[in-house]
């Protein structure tokens, strides 16, 4: 078998794209998309007819309402092609309002379930920010599920966990490249790969402590550089991958073993439960200049993207 099919045998392969054109022949089980993505797509031409027929249907109504239209009709796509679910993001402006994300969170559902879509099969992208975590937390309460996205900390991870998300998102990727940049010319790069990577660290370690402590919440590695960190995380409950690196995968035959089981973190010694209130939380965060940093910047990038598309609407209109 190839990379791609050894790895779905022990992780939930997931496609990180909004291209539903090209993904059927990875056949991811589920797919998640976010506004740079978007916003990459609807700048193809082969997307162009759909941002402008969802666009027309729309025109006249509120500009953040038509951009929920082209989310989810992109959604409503990729959908066809994946056999789970499919993850659409709230605007990242959003991300310290926790009334305005619900809000948003169920506007988008309602969305899906109009177009004949059950809530089981679309998880609601939030930032995880504190207000964002107290926004997710709410809204699984009443059956719509989250994808904790922009997770760089393990502070993060844990309110994640302590709230009852449905799944996380942390990058391994982007804690890579942050690291990278610190170490400037001391950085070596093949002492820091595959186990030994600090993106794959991190997720390592939010795996572990998860299953050591029974939380149910899915942990998915997401934004990664290469195979190496990809094949390092081989057994976490899912990752998912863009095309180019699924593309790799499927044409290697390198034989991959699981390098995270739920058995090896049960019987773990060196980990210990820990707790977040939302003082608690800010000050941990505050602490970790890599979560801190990278956690602002990535809400900076998706709302300039958000931006973008949404002048892209405006000129349509």
């Amino acid at each position: 078998m190839n990379q791609l099919d050894q790895l779905k045998a022990f992780t939930t392969v997931v496609a990180d794209t909004g291209n539903f054109k090209q993904m059927a022949q990875y056949a991811p089980r589920d797919a998640t998309t976010n506004p740079s993505l978007i916003l990459k797509a609807v700048q193809n031409a082969d997307y162009a007819p759909l941002l402008r027929d969802t666009v027309a249907a729309h025109r006249g109504e509120p500009l953040d309402r038509i951009v929920d239209q082209v989310l989810v009709r992109f959604g409503l796509e990729i959908l066809k092609v994946v056999p789970g679910r499919v993850s659409t993001e709230v605007d990242a402006r959003l991300s310290f309002d926790t009334a305005a994300t619900i809000a948003r969170a169920h506007y988008l559902i309602g969305l899906y379930e109009a177009a004949g879509i059950a809530r089981e099969r679309v998880l609601i992208k939030i930032a995880a920010t504190w207000e964002g975590i107290q926004a997710a937390k709410a809204l699984e309460q009443v059956g719509i599920h989250c994808n904790l996205t922009l997770l760089f900390s393990f502070c993060q991870a844990v309110a994640c966990g302590e709230a009852g998300i449905q799944l996380i998102s942390p990058f391994v990727g982007r804690i890579y490249d942050w690291y990278k940049k610190q170490a400037g010319a001391s950085w070596d790069e093949a002492a820091m790969a595959g186990a030994n990577d600090p993106g794959v660290r991190s997720v390592s370690h939010i795996y572990r402590y998860y299953k050591k402590f029974g939380i149910k919440t899915e942990v998915m590695g997401a934004s990664f550089r290469n195979v190496g960190q990809i094949t390092a995380l081989a057994g976490c409950d899912l990752l998912t991958i863009s095309p180019d690196l699924l593309a790799q995968l499927q044409a290697s035959d390198a034989p991959l073993q699981a390098a995270l089981t739920p058995a090896l973190a049960e019987a773990a010694t060196d980990l210990h439960a820990v707790s977040y209130q939302e003082s608690s939380f800010r000050y941990a965060l505050n602490e970790d200049a890599m979560g801190t940093e990278k956690l602002a910047e990535g809400i900076r990038a998706f709302a300039v993207d958000a931006s973008k598309l949404d002048q892209l609407i405006v000129g349509l209109q």
